[in-house]
């Protein structure tokens, strides 16, 4: 396949292709969605139509130029004031790789959007400007980041091209962030110098940075290896449907049907079921194309098992040896998402995994300062806190510690009078 392939011909040969989540996030201005709309342009995934739009809007606003941030804000009040409220979803493909765009917003008031964007991502892209270096947002949203298990971060220097693609500007950025990532307990992050509304090193190399040898963005994207990052030595599969077609072919069928959360689920494999503690044998893993000889964390797939036991909705398929924690008591990390604020003993709904339970807010242990990273006290959370919690739960969760697996290390808050998903919580530790 060449390098200028169209995008459906891309699309219609892409099946072999990795899938690599990554979500875009950064100071407001810094550049996130041209950097989004470059990447889009400089691959050919922009069709004509798209284009002759973008081209009309810029012109309309006065912008001087084609504004290719306008391909990701779609929201009117975005394209208004000039900045990204929601999240903003684009997918691409190379000959390489296909790729999934999340485009959190800046501005310090949306840091529940991009808690949002980043939950599933594989890969941050943490831009910052090259005159401002690094900034409280930038601490944030490395901090973030890390919080929530994303296993790589890039960090992209844009508008290199306003500080003359100077090599000495770069670096001394590039120390700060590695600081940074130091007192952060980063394991693997890359600096990258780019000139997203030029074009420098984002697709092409640029002719203007000769001193840089590390490639261009788009190179660092593709070279990520993310197979490991996987958990395959936890076998976890929540049920998110029961599956019983209750036909004269089908009389005997019965299959569960979700998303594997972890490890590697074969025929054969001991399987054991939460809450119930019964044990079984998987009999096969399929998908709507047939029997599979594996499936892995994050394909969605039927499990049959061998015996004819009970199983429901919300109930976990397990590895006997290797059991999640059981509990009705949680410390986690919650991201307060709520323009309301919530204080101690305060009573939600949780959900984790497929499974729903009430829980109460016993205590609020301390909420982050963004500025020194230190946990302080807190009597209560606002909107866009990260705080250190300790949950009471009505009905036990099978949970995992975040670090360990982050689909069984997550829930959210819901606020039952209103339905509002209120917080986004990672497990640190659970009481057996």
């Amino acid at each position: 396949m060449s390098a200028t392939s169209s995008p459906l011909e891309l699309l219609a040969d892409d099946g072999s292709r990795e899938l690599l989540r990554l979500v875009t996030c950064g100071s407001v201005d810094d550049g996130k969605s041209t950097l989004l709309g470059r990447l889009l342009y400089d691959t050919k995934q922009v069709m004509a139509d798209q284009l002759e739009h973008v081209e009309e809007t810029s012109e309309r606003r006065g912008d001087g130029y084609v504004n290719l941030a306008l391909l990701t804000d779609g929201l009117r009040a975005e394209r208004e004031q000039g900045i990204t409220i929601d999240v903003a979803y684009r997918s691409f493909v190379t000959p390489t790789r296909r790729f999934q765009l999340a485009d959190a917003p800046g501005h310090v008031q949306y840091t529940r959007n991009m808690v949002t964007g980043a939950s599933t991502a594989d890969v941050a892209v943490v831009l910052l400007d090259a005159r401002k270096g690094v900034i409280e947002q930038t601490r944030r949203h490395t901090y973030i980041s890390k919080t929530l298990g994303i296993p790589h971060i890039v960090f992209a220097v844009n508008k290199m091209d306003l500080v003359e693609f100077d090599e000495a500007r770069f670096r001394e950025i590039a120390v700060d962030l590695e600081t940074l990532c130091e007192r952060l307990g980063v394991r693997d992050e890359v600096a990258i110098p780019i000139a997203a509304l030029t074009g420098d090193n984002v697709v092409e190399r640029s002719e203007r940075m000769v001193w840089w040898s590390g490639g261009t963005f788009l190179e660092q994207l593709e070279s990520i290896e993310i197979a490991g990052d996987r958990d395959a030595s936890h076998r976890r599969f929540p049920v998110q449907w029961v599956i019983r077609p209750m036909s004269d072919e089908h009389h005997d069928y019965r299959g569960y049907a979700g998303e594997v959360a972890g490890g590697e689920w074969r025929t054969g494999d001991e399987v054991v079921v939460f809450p119930s503690g019964l044990r079984t044998s998987v009999a096969g893993v399929e998908t709507q194309d047939g029997p599979l000889d594996v499936a892995v964390q994050g394909q969605a797939v039927v499990v049959r098992l061998a015996a004819a036991i009970d199983v429901a909705r919300g109930d976990m398929l397990c590895d006997p040896a290797d059991p999640p924690v059981v509990s009705r008591e949680l410390e986690a990390t919650v991201c307060w998402m709520s323009e309301r604020t919530v204080e101690q003993g305060a009573r939600l709904a949780i959900k984790h995994t497929t499974r729903w339970a009430r829980a109460i807010l016993d205590e609020i242990v301390s909420v982050l300062d963004v500025e020194t990273f230190e946990q302080v006290p807190a009597e209560r959370l606002a909107l866009n806190d990260l705080a250190q919690v300790r949950l009471r739960l009505s009905a036990p969760l099978l949970v995992d510690p975040y670090d360990v697996n982050r689909a069984t290390g997550a829930f959210i808050l819901v606020d039952e009078a209103t339905n509002e998903t209120v917080g986004a919580g990672m497990v640190i530790g659970a009481t057996a």
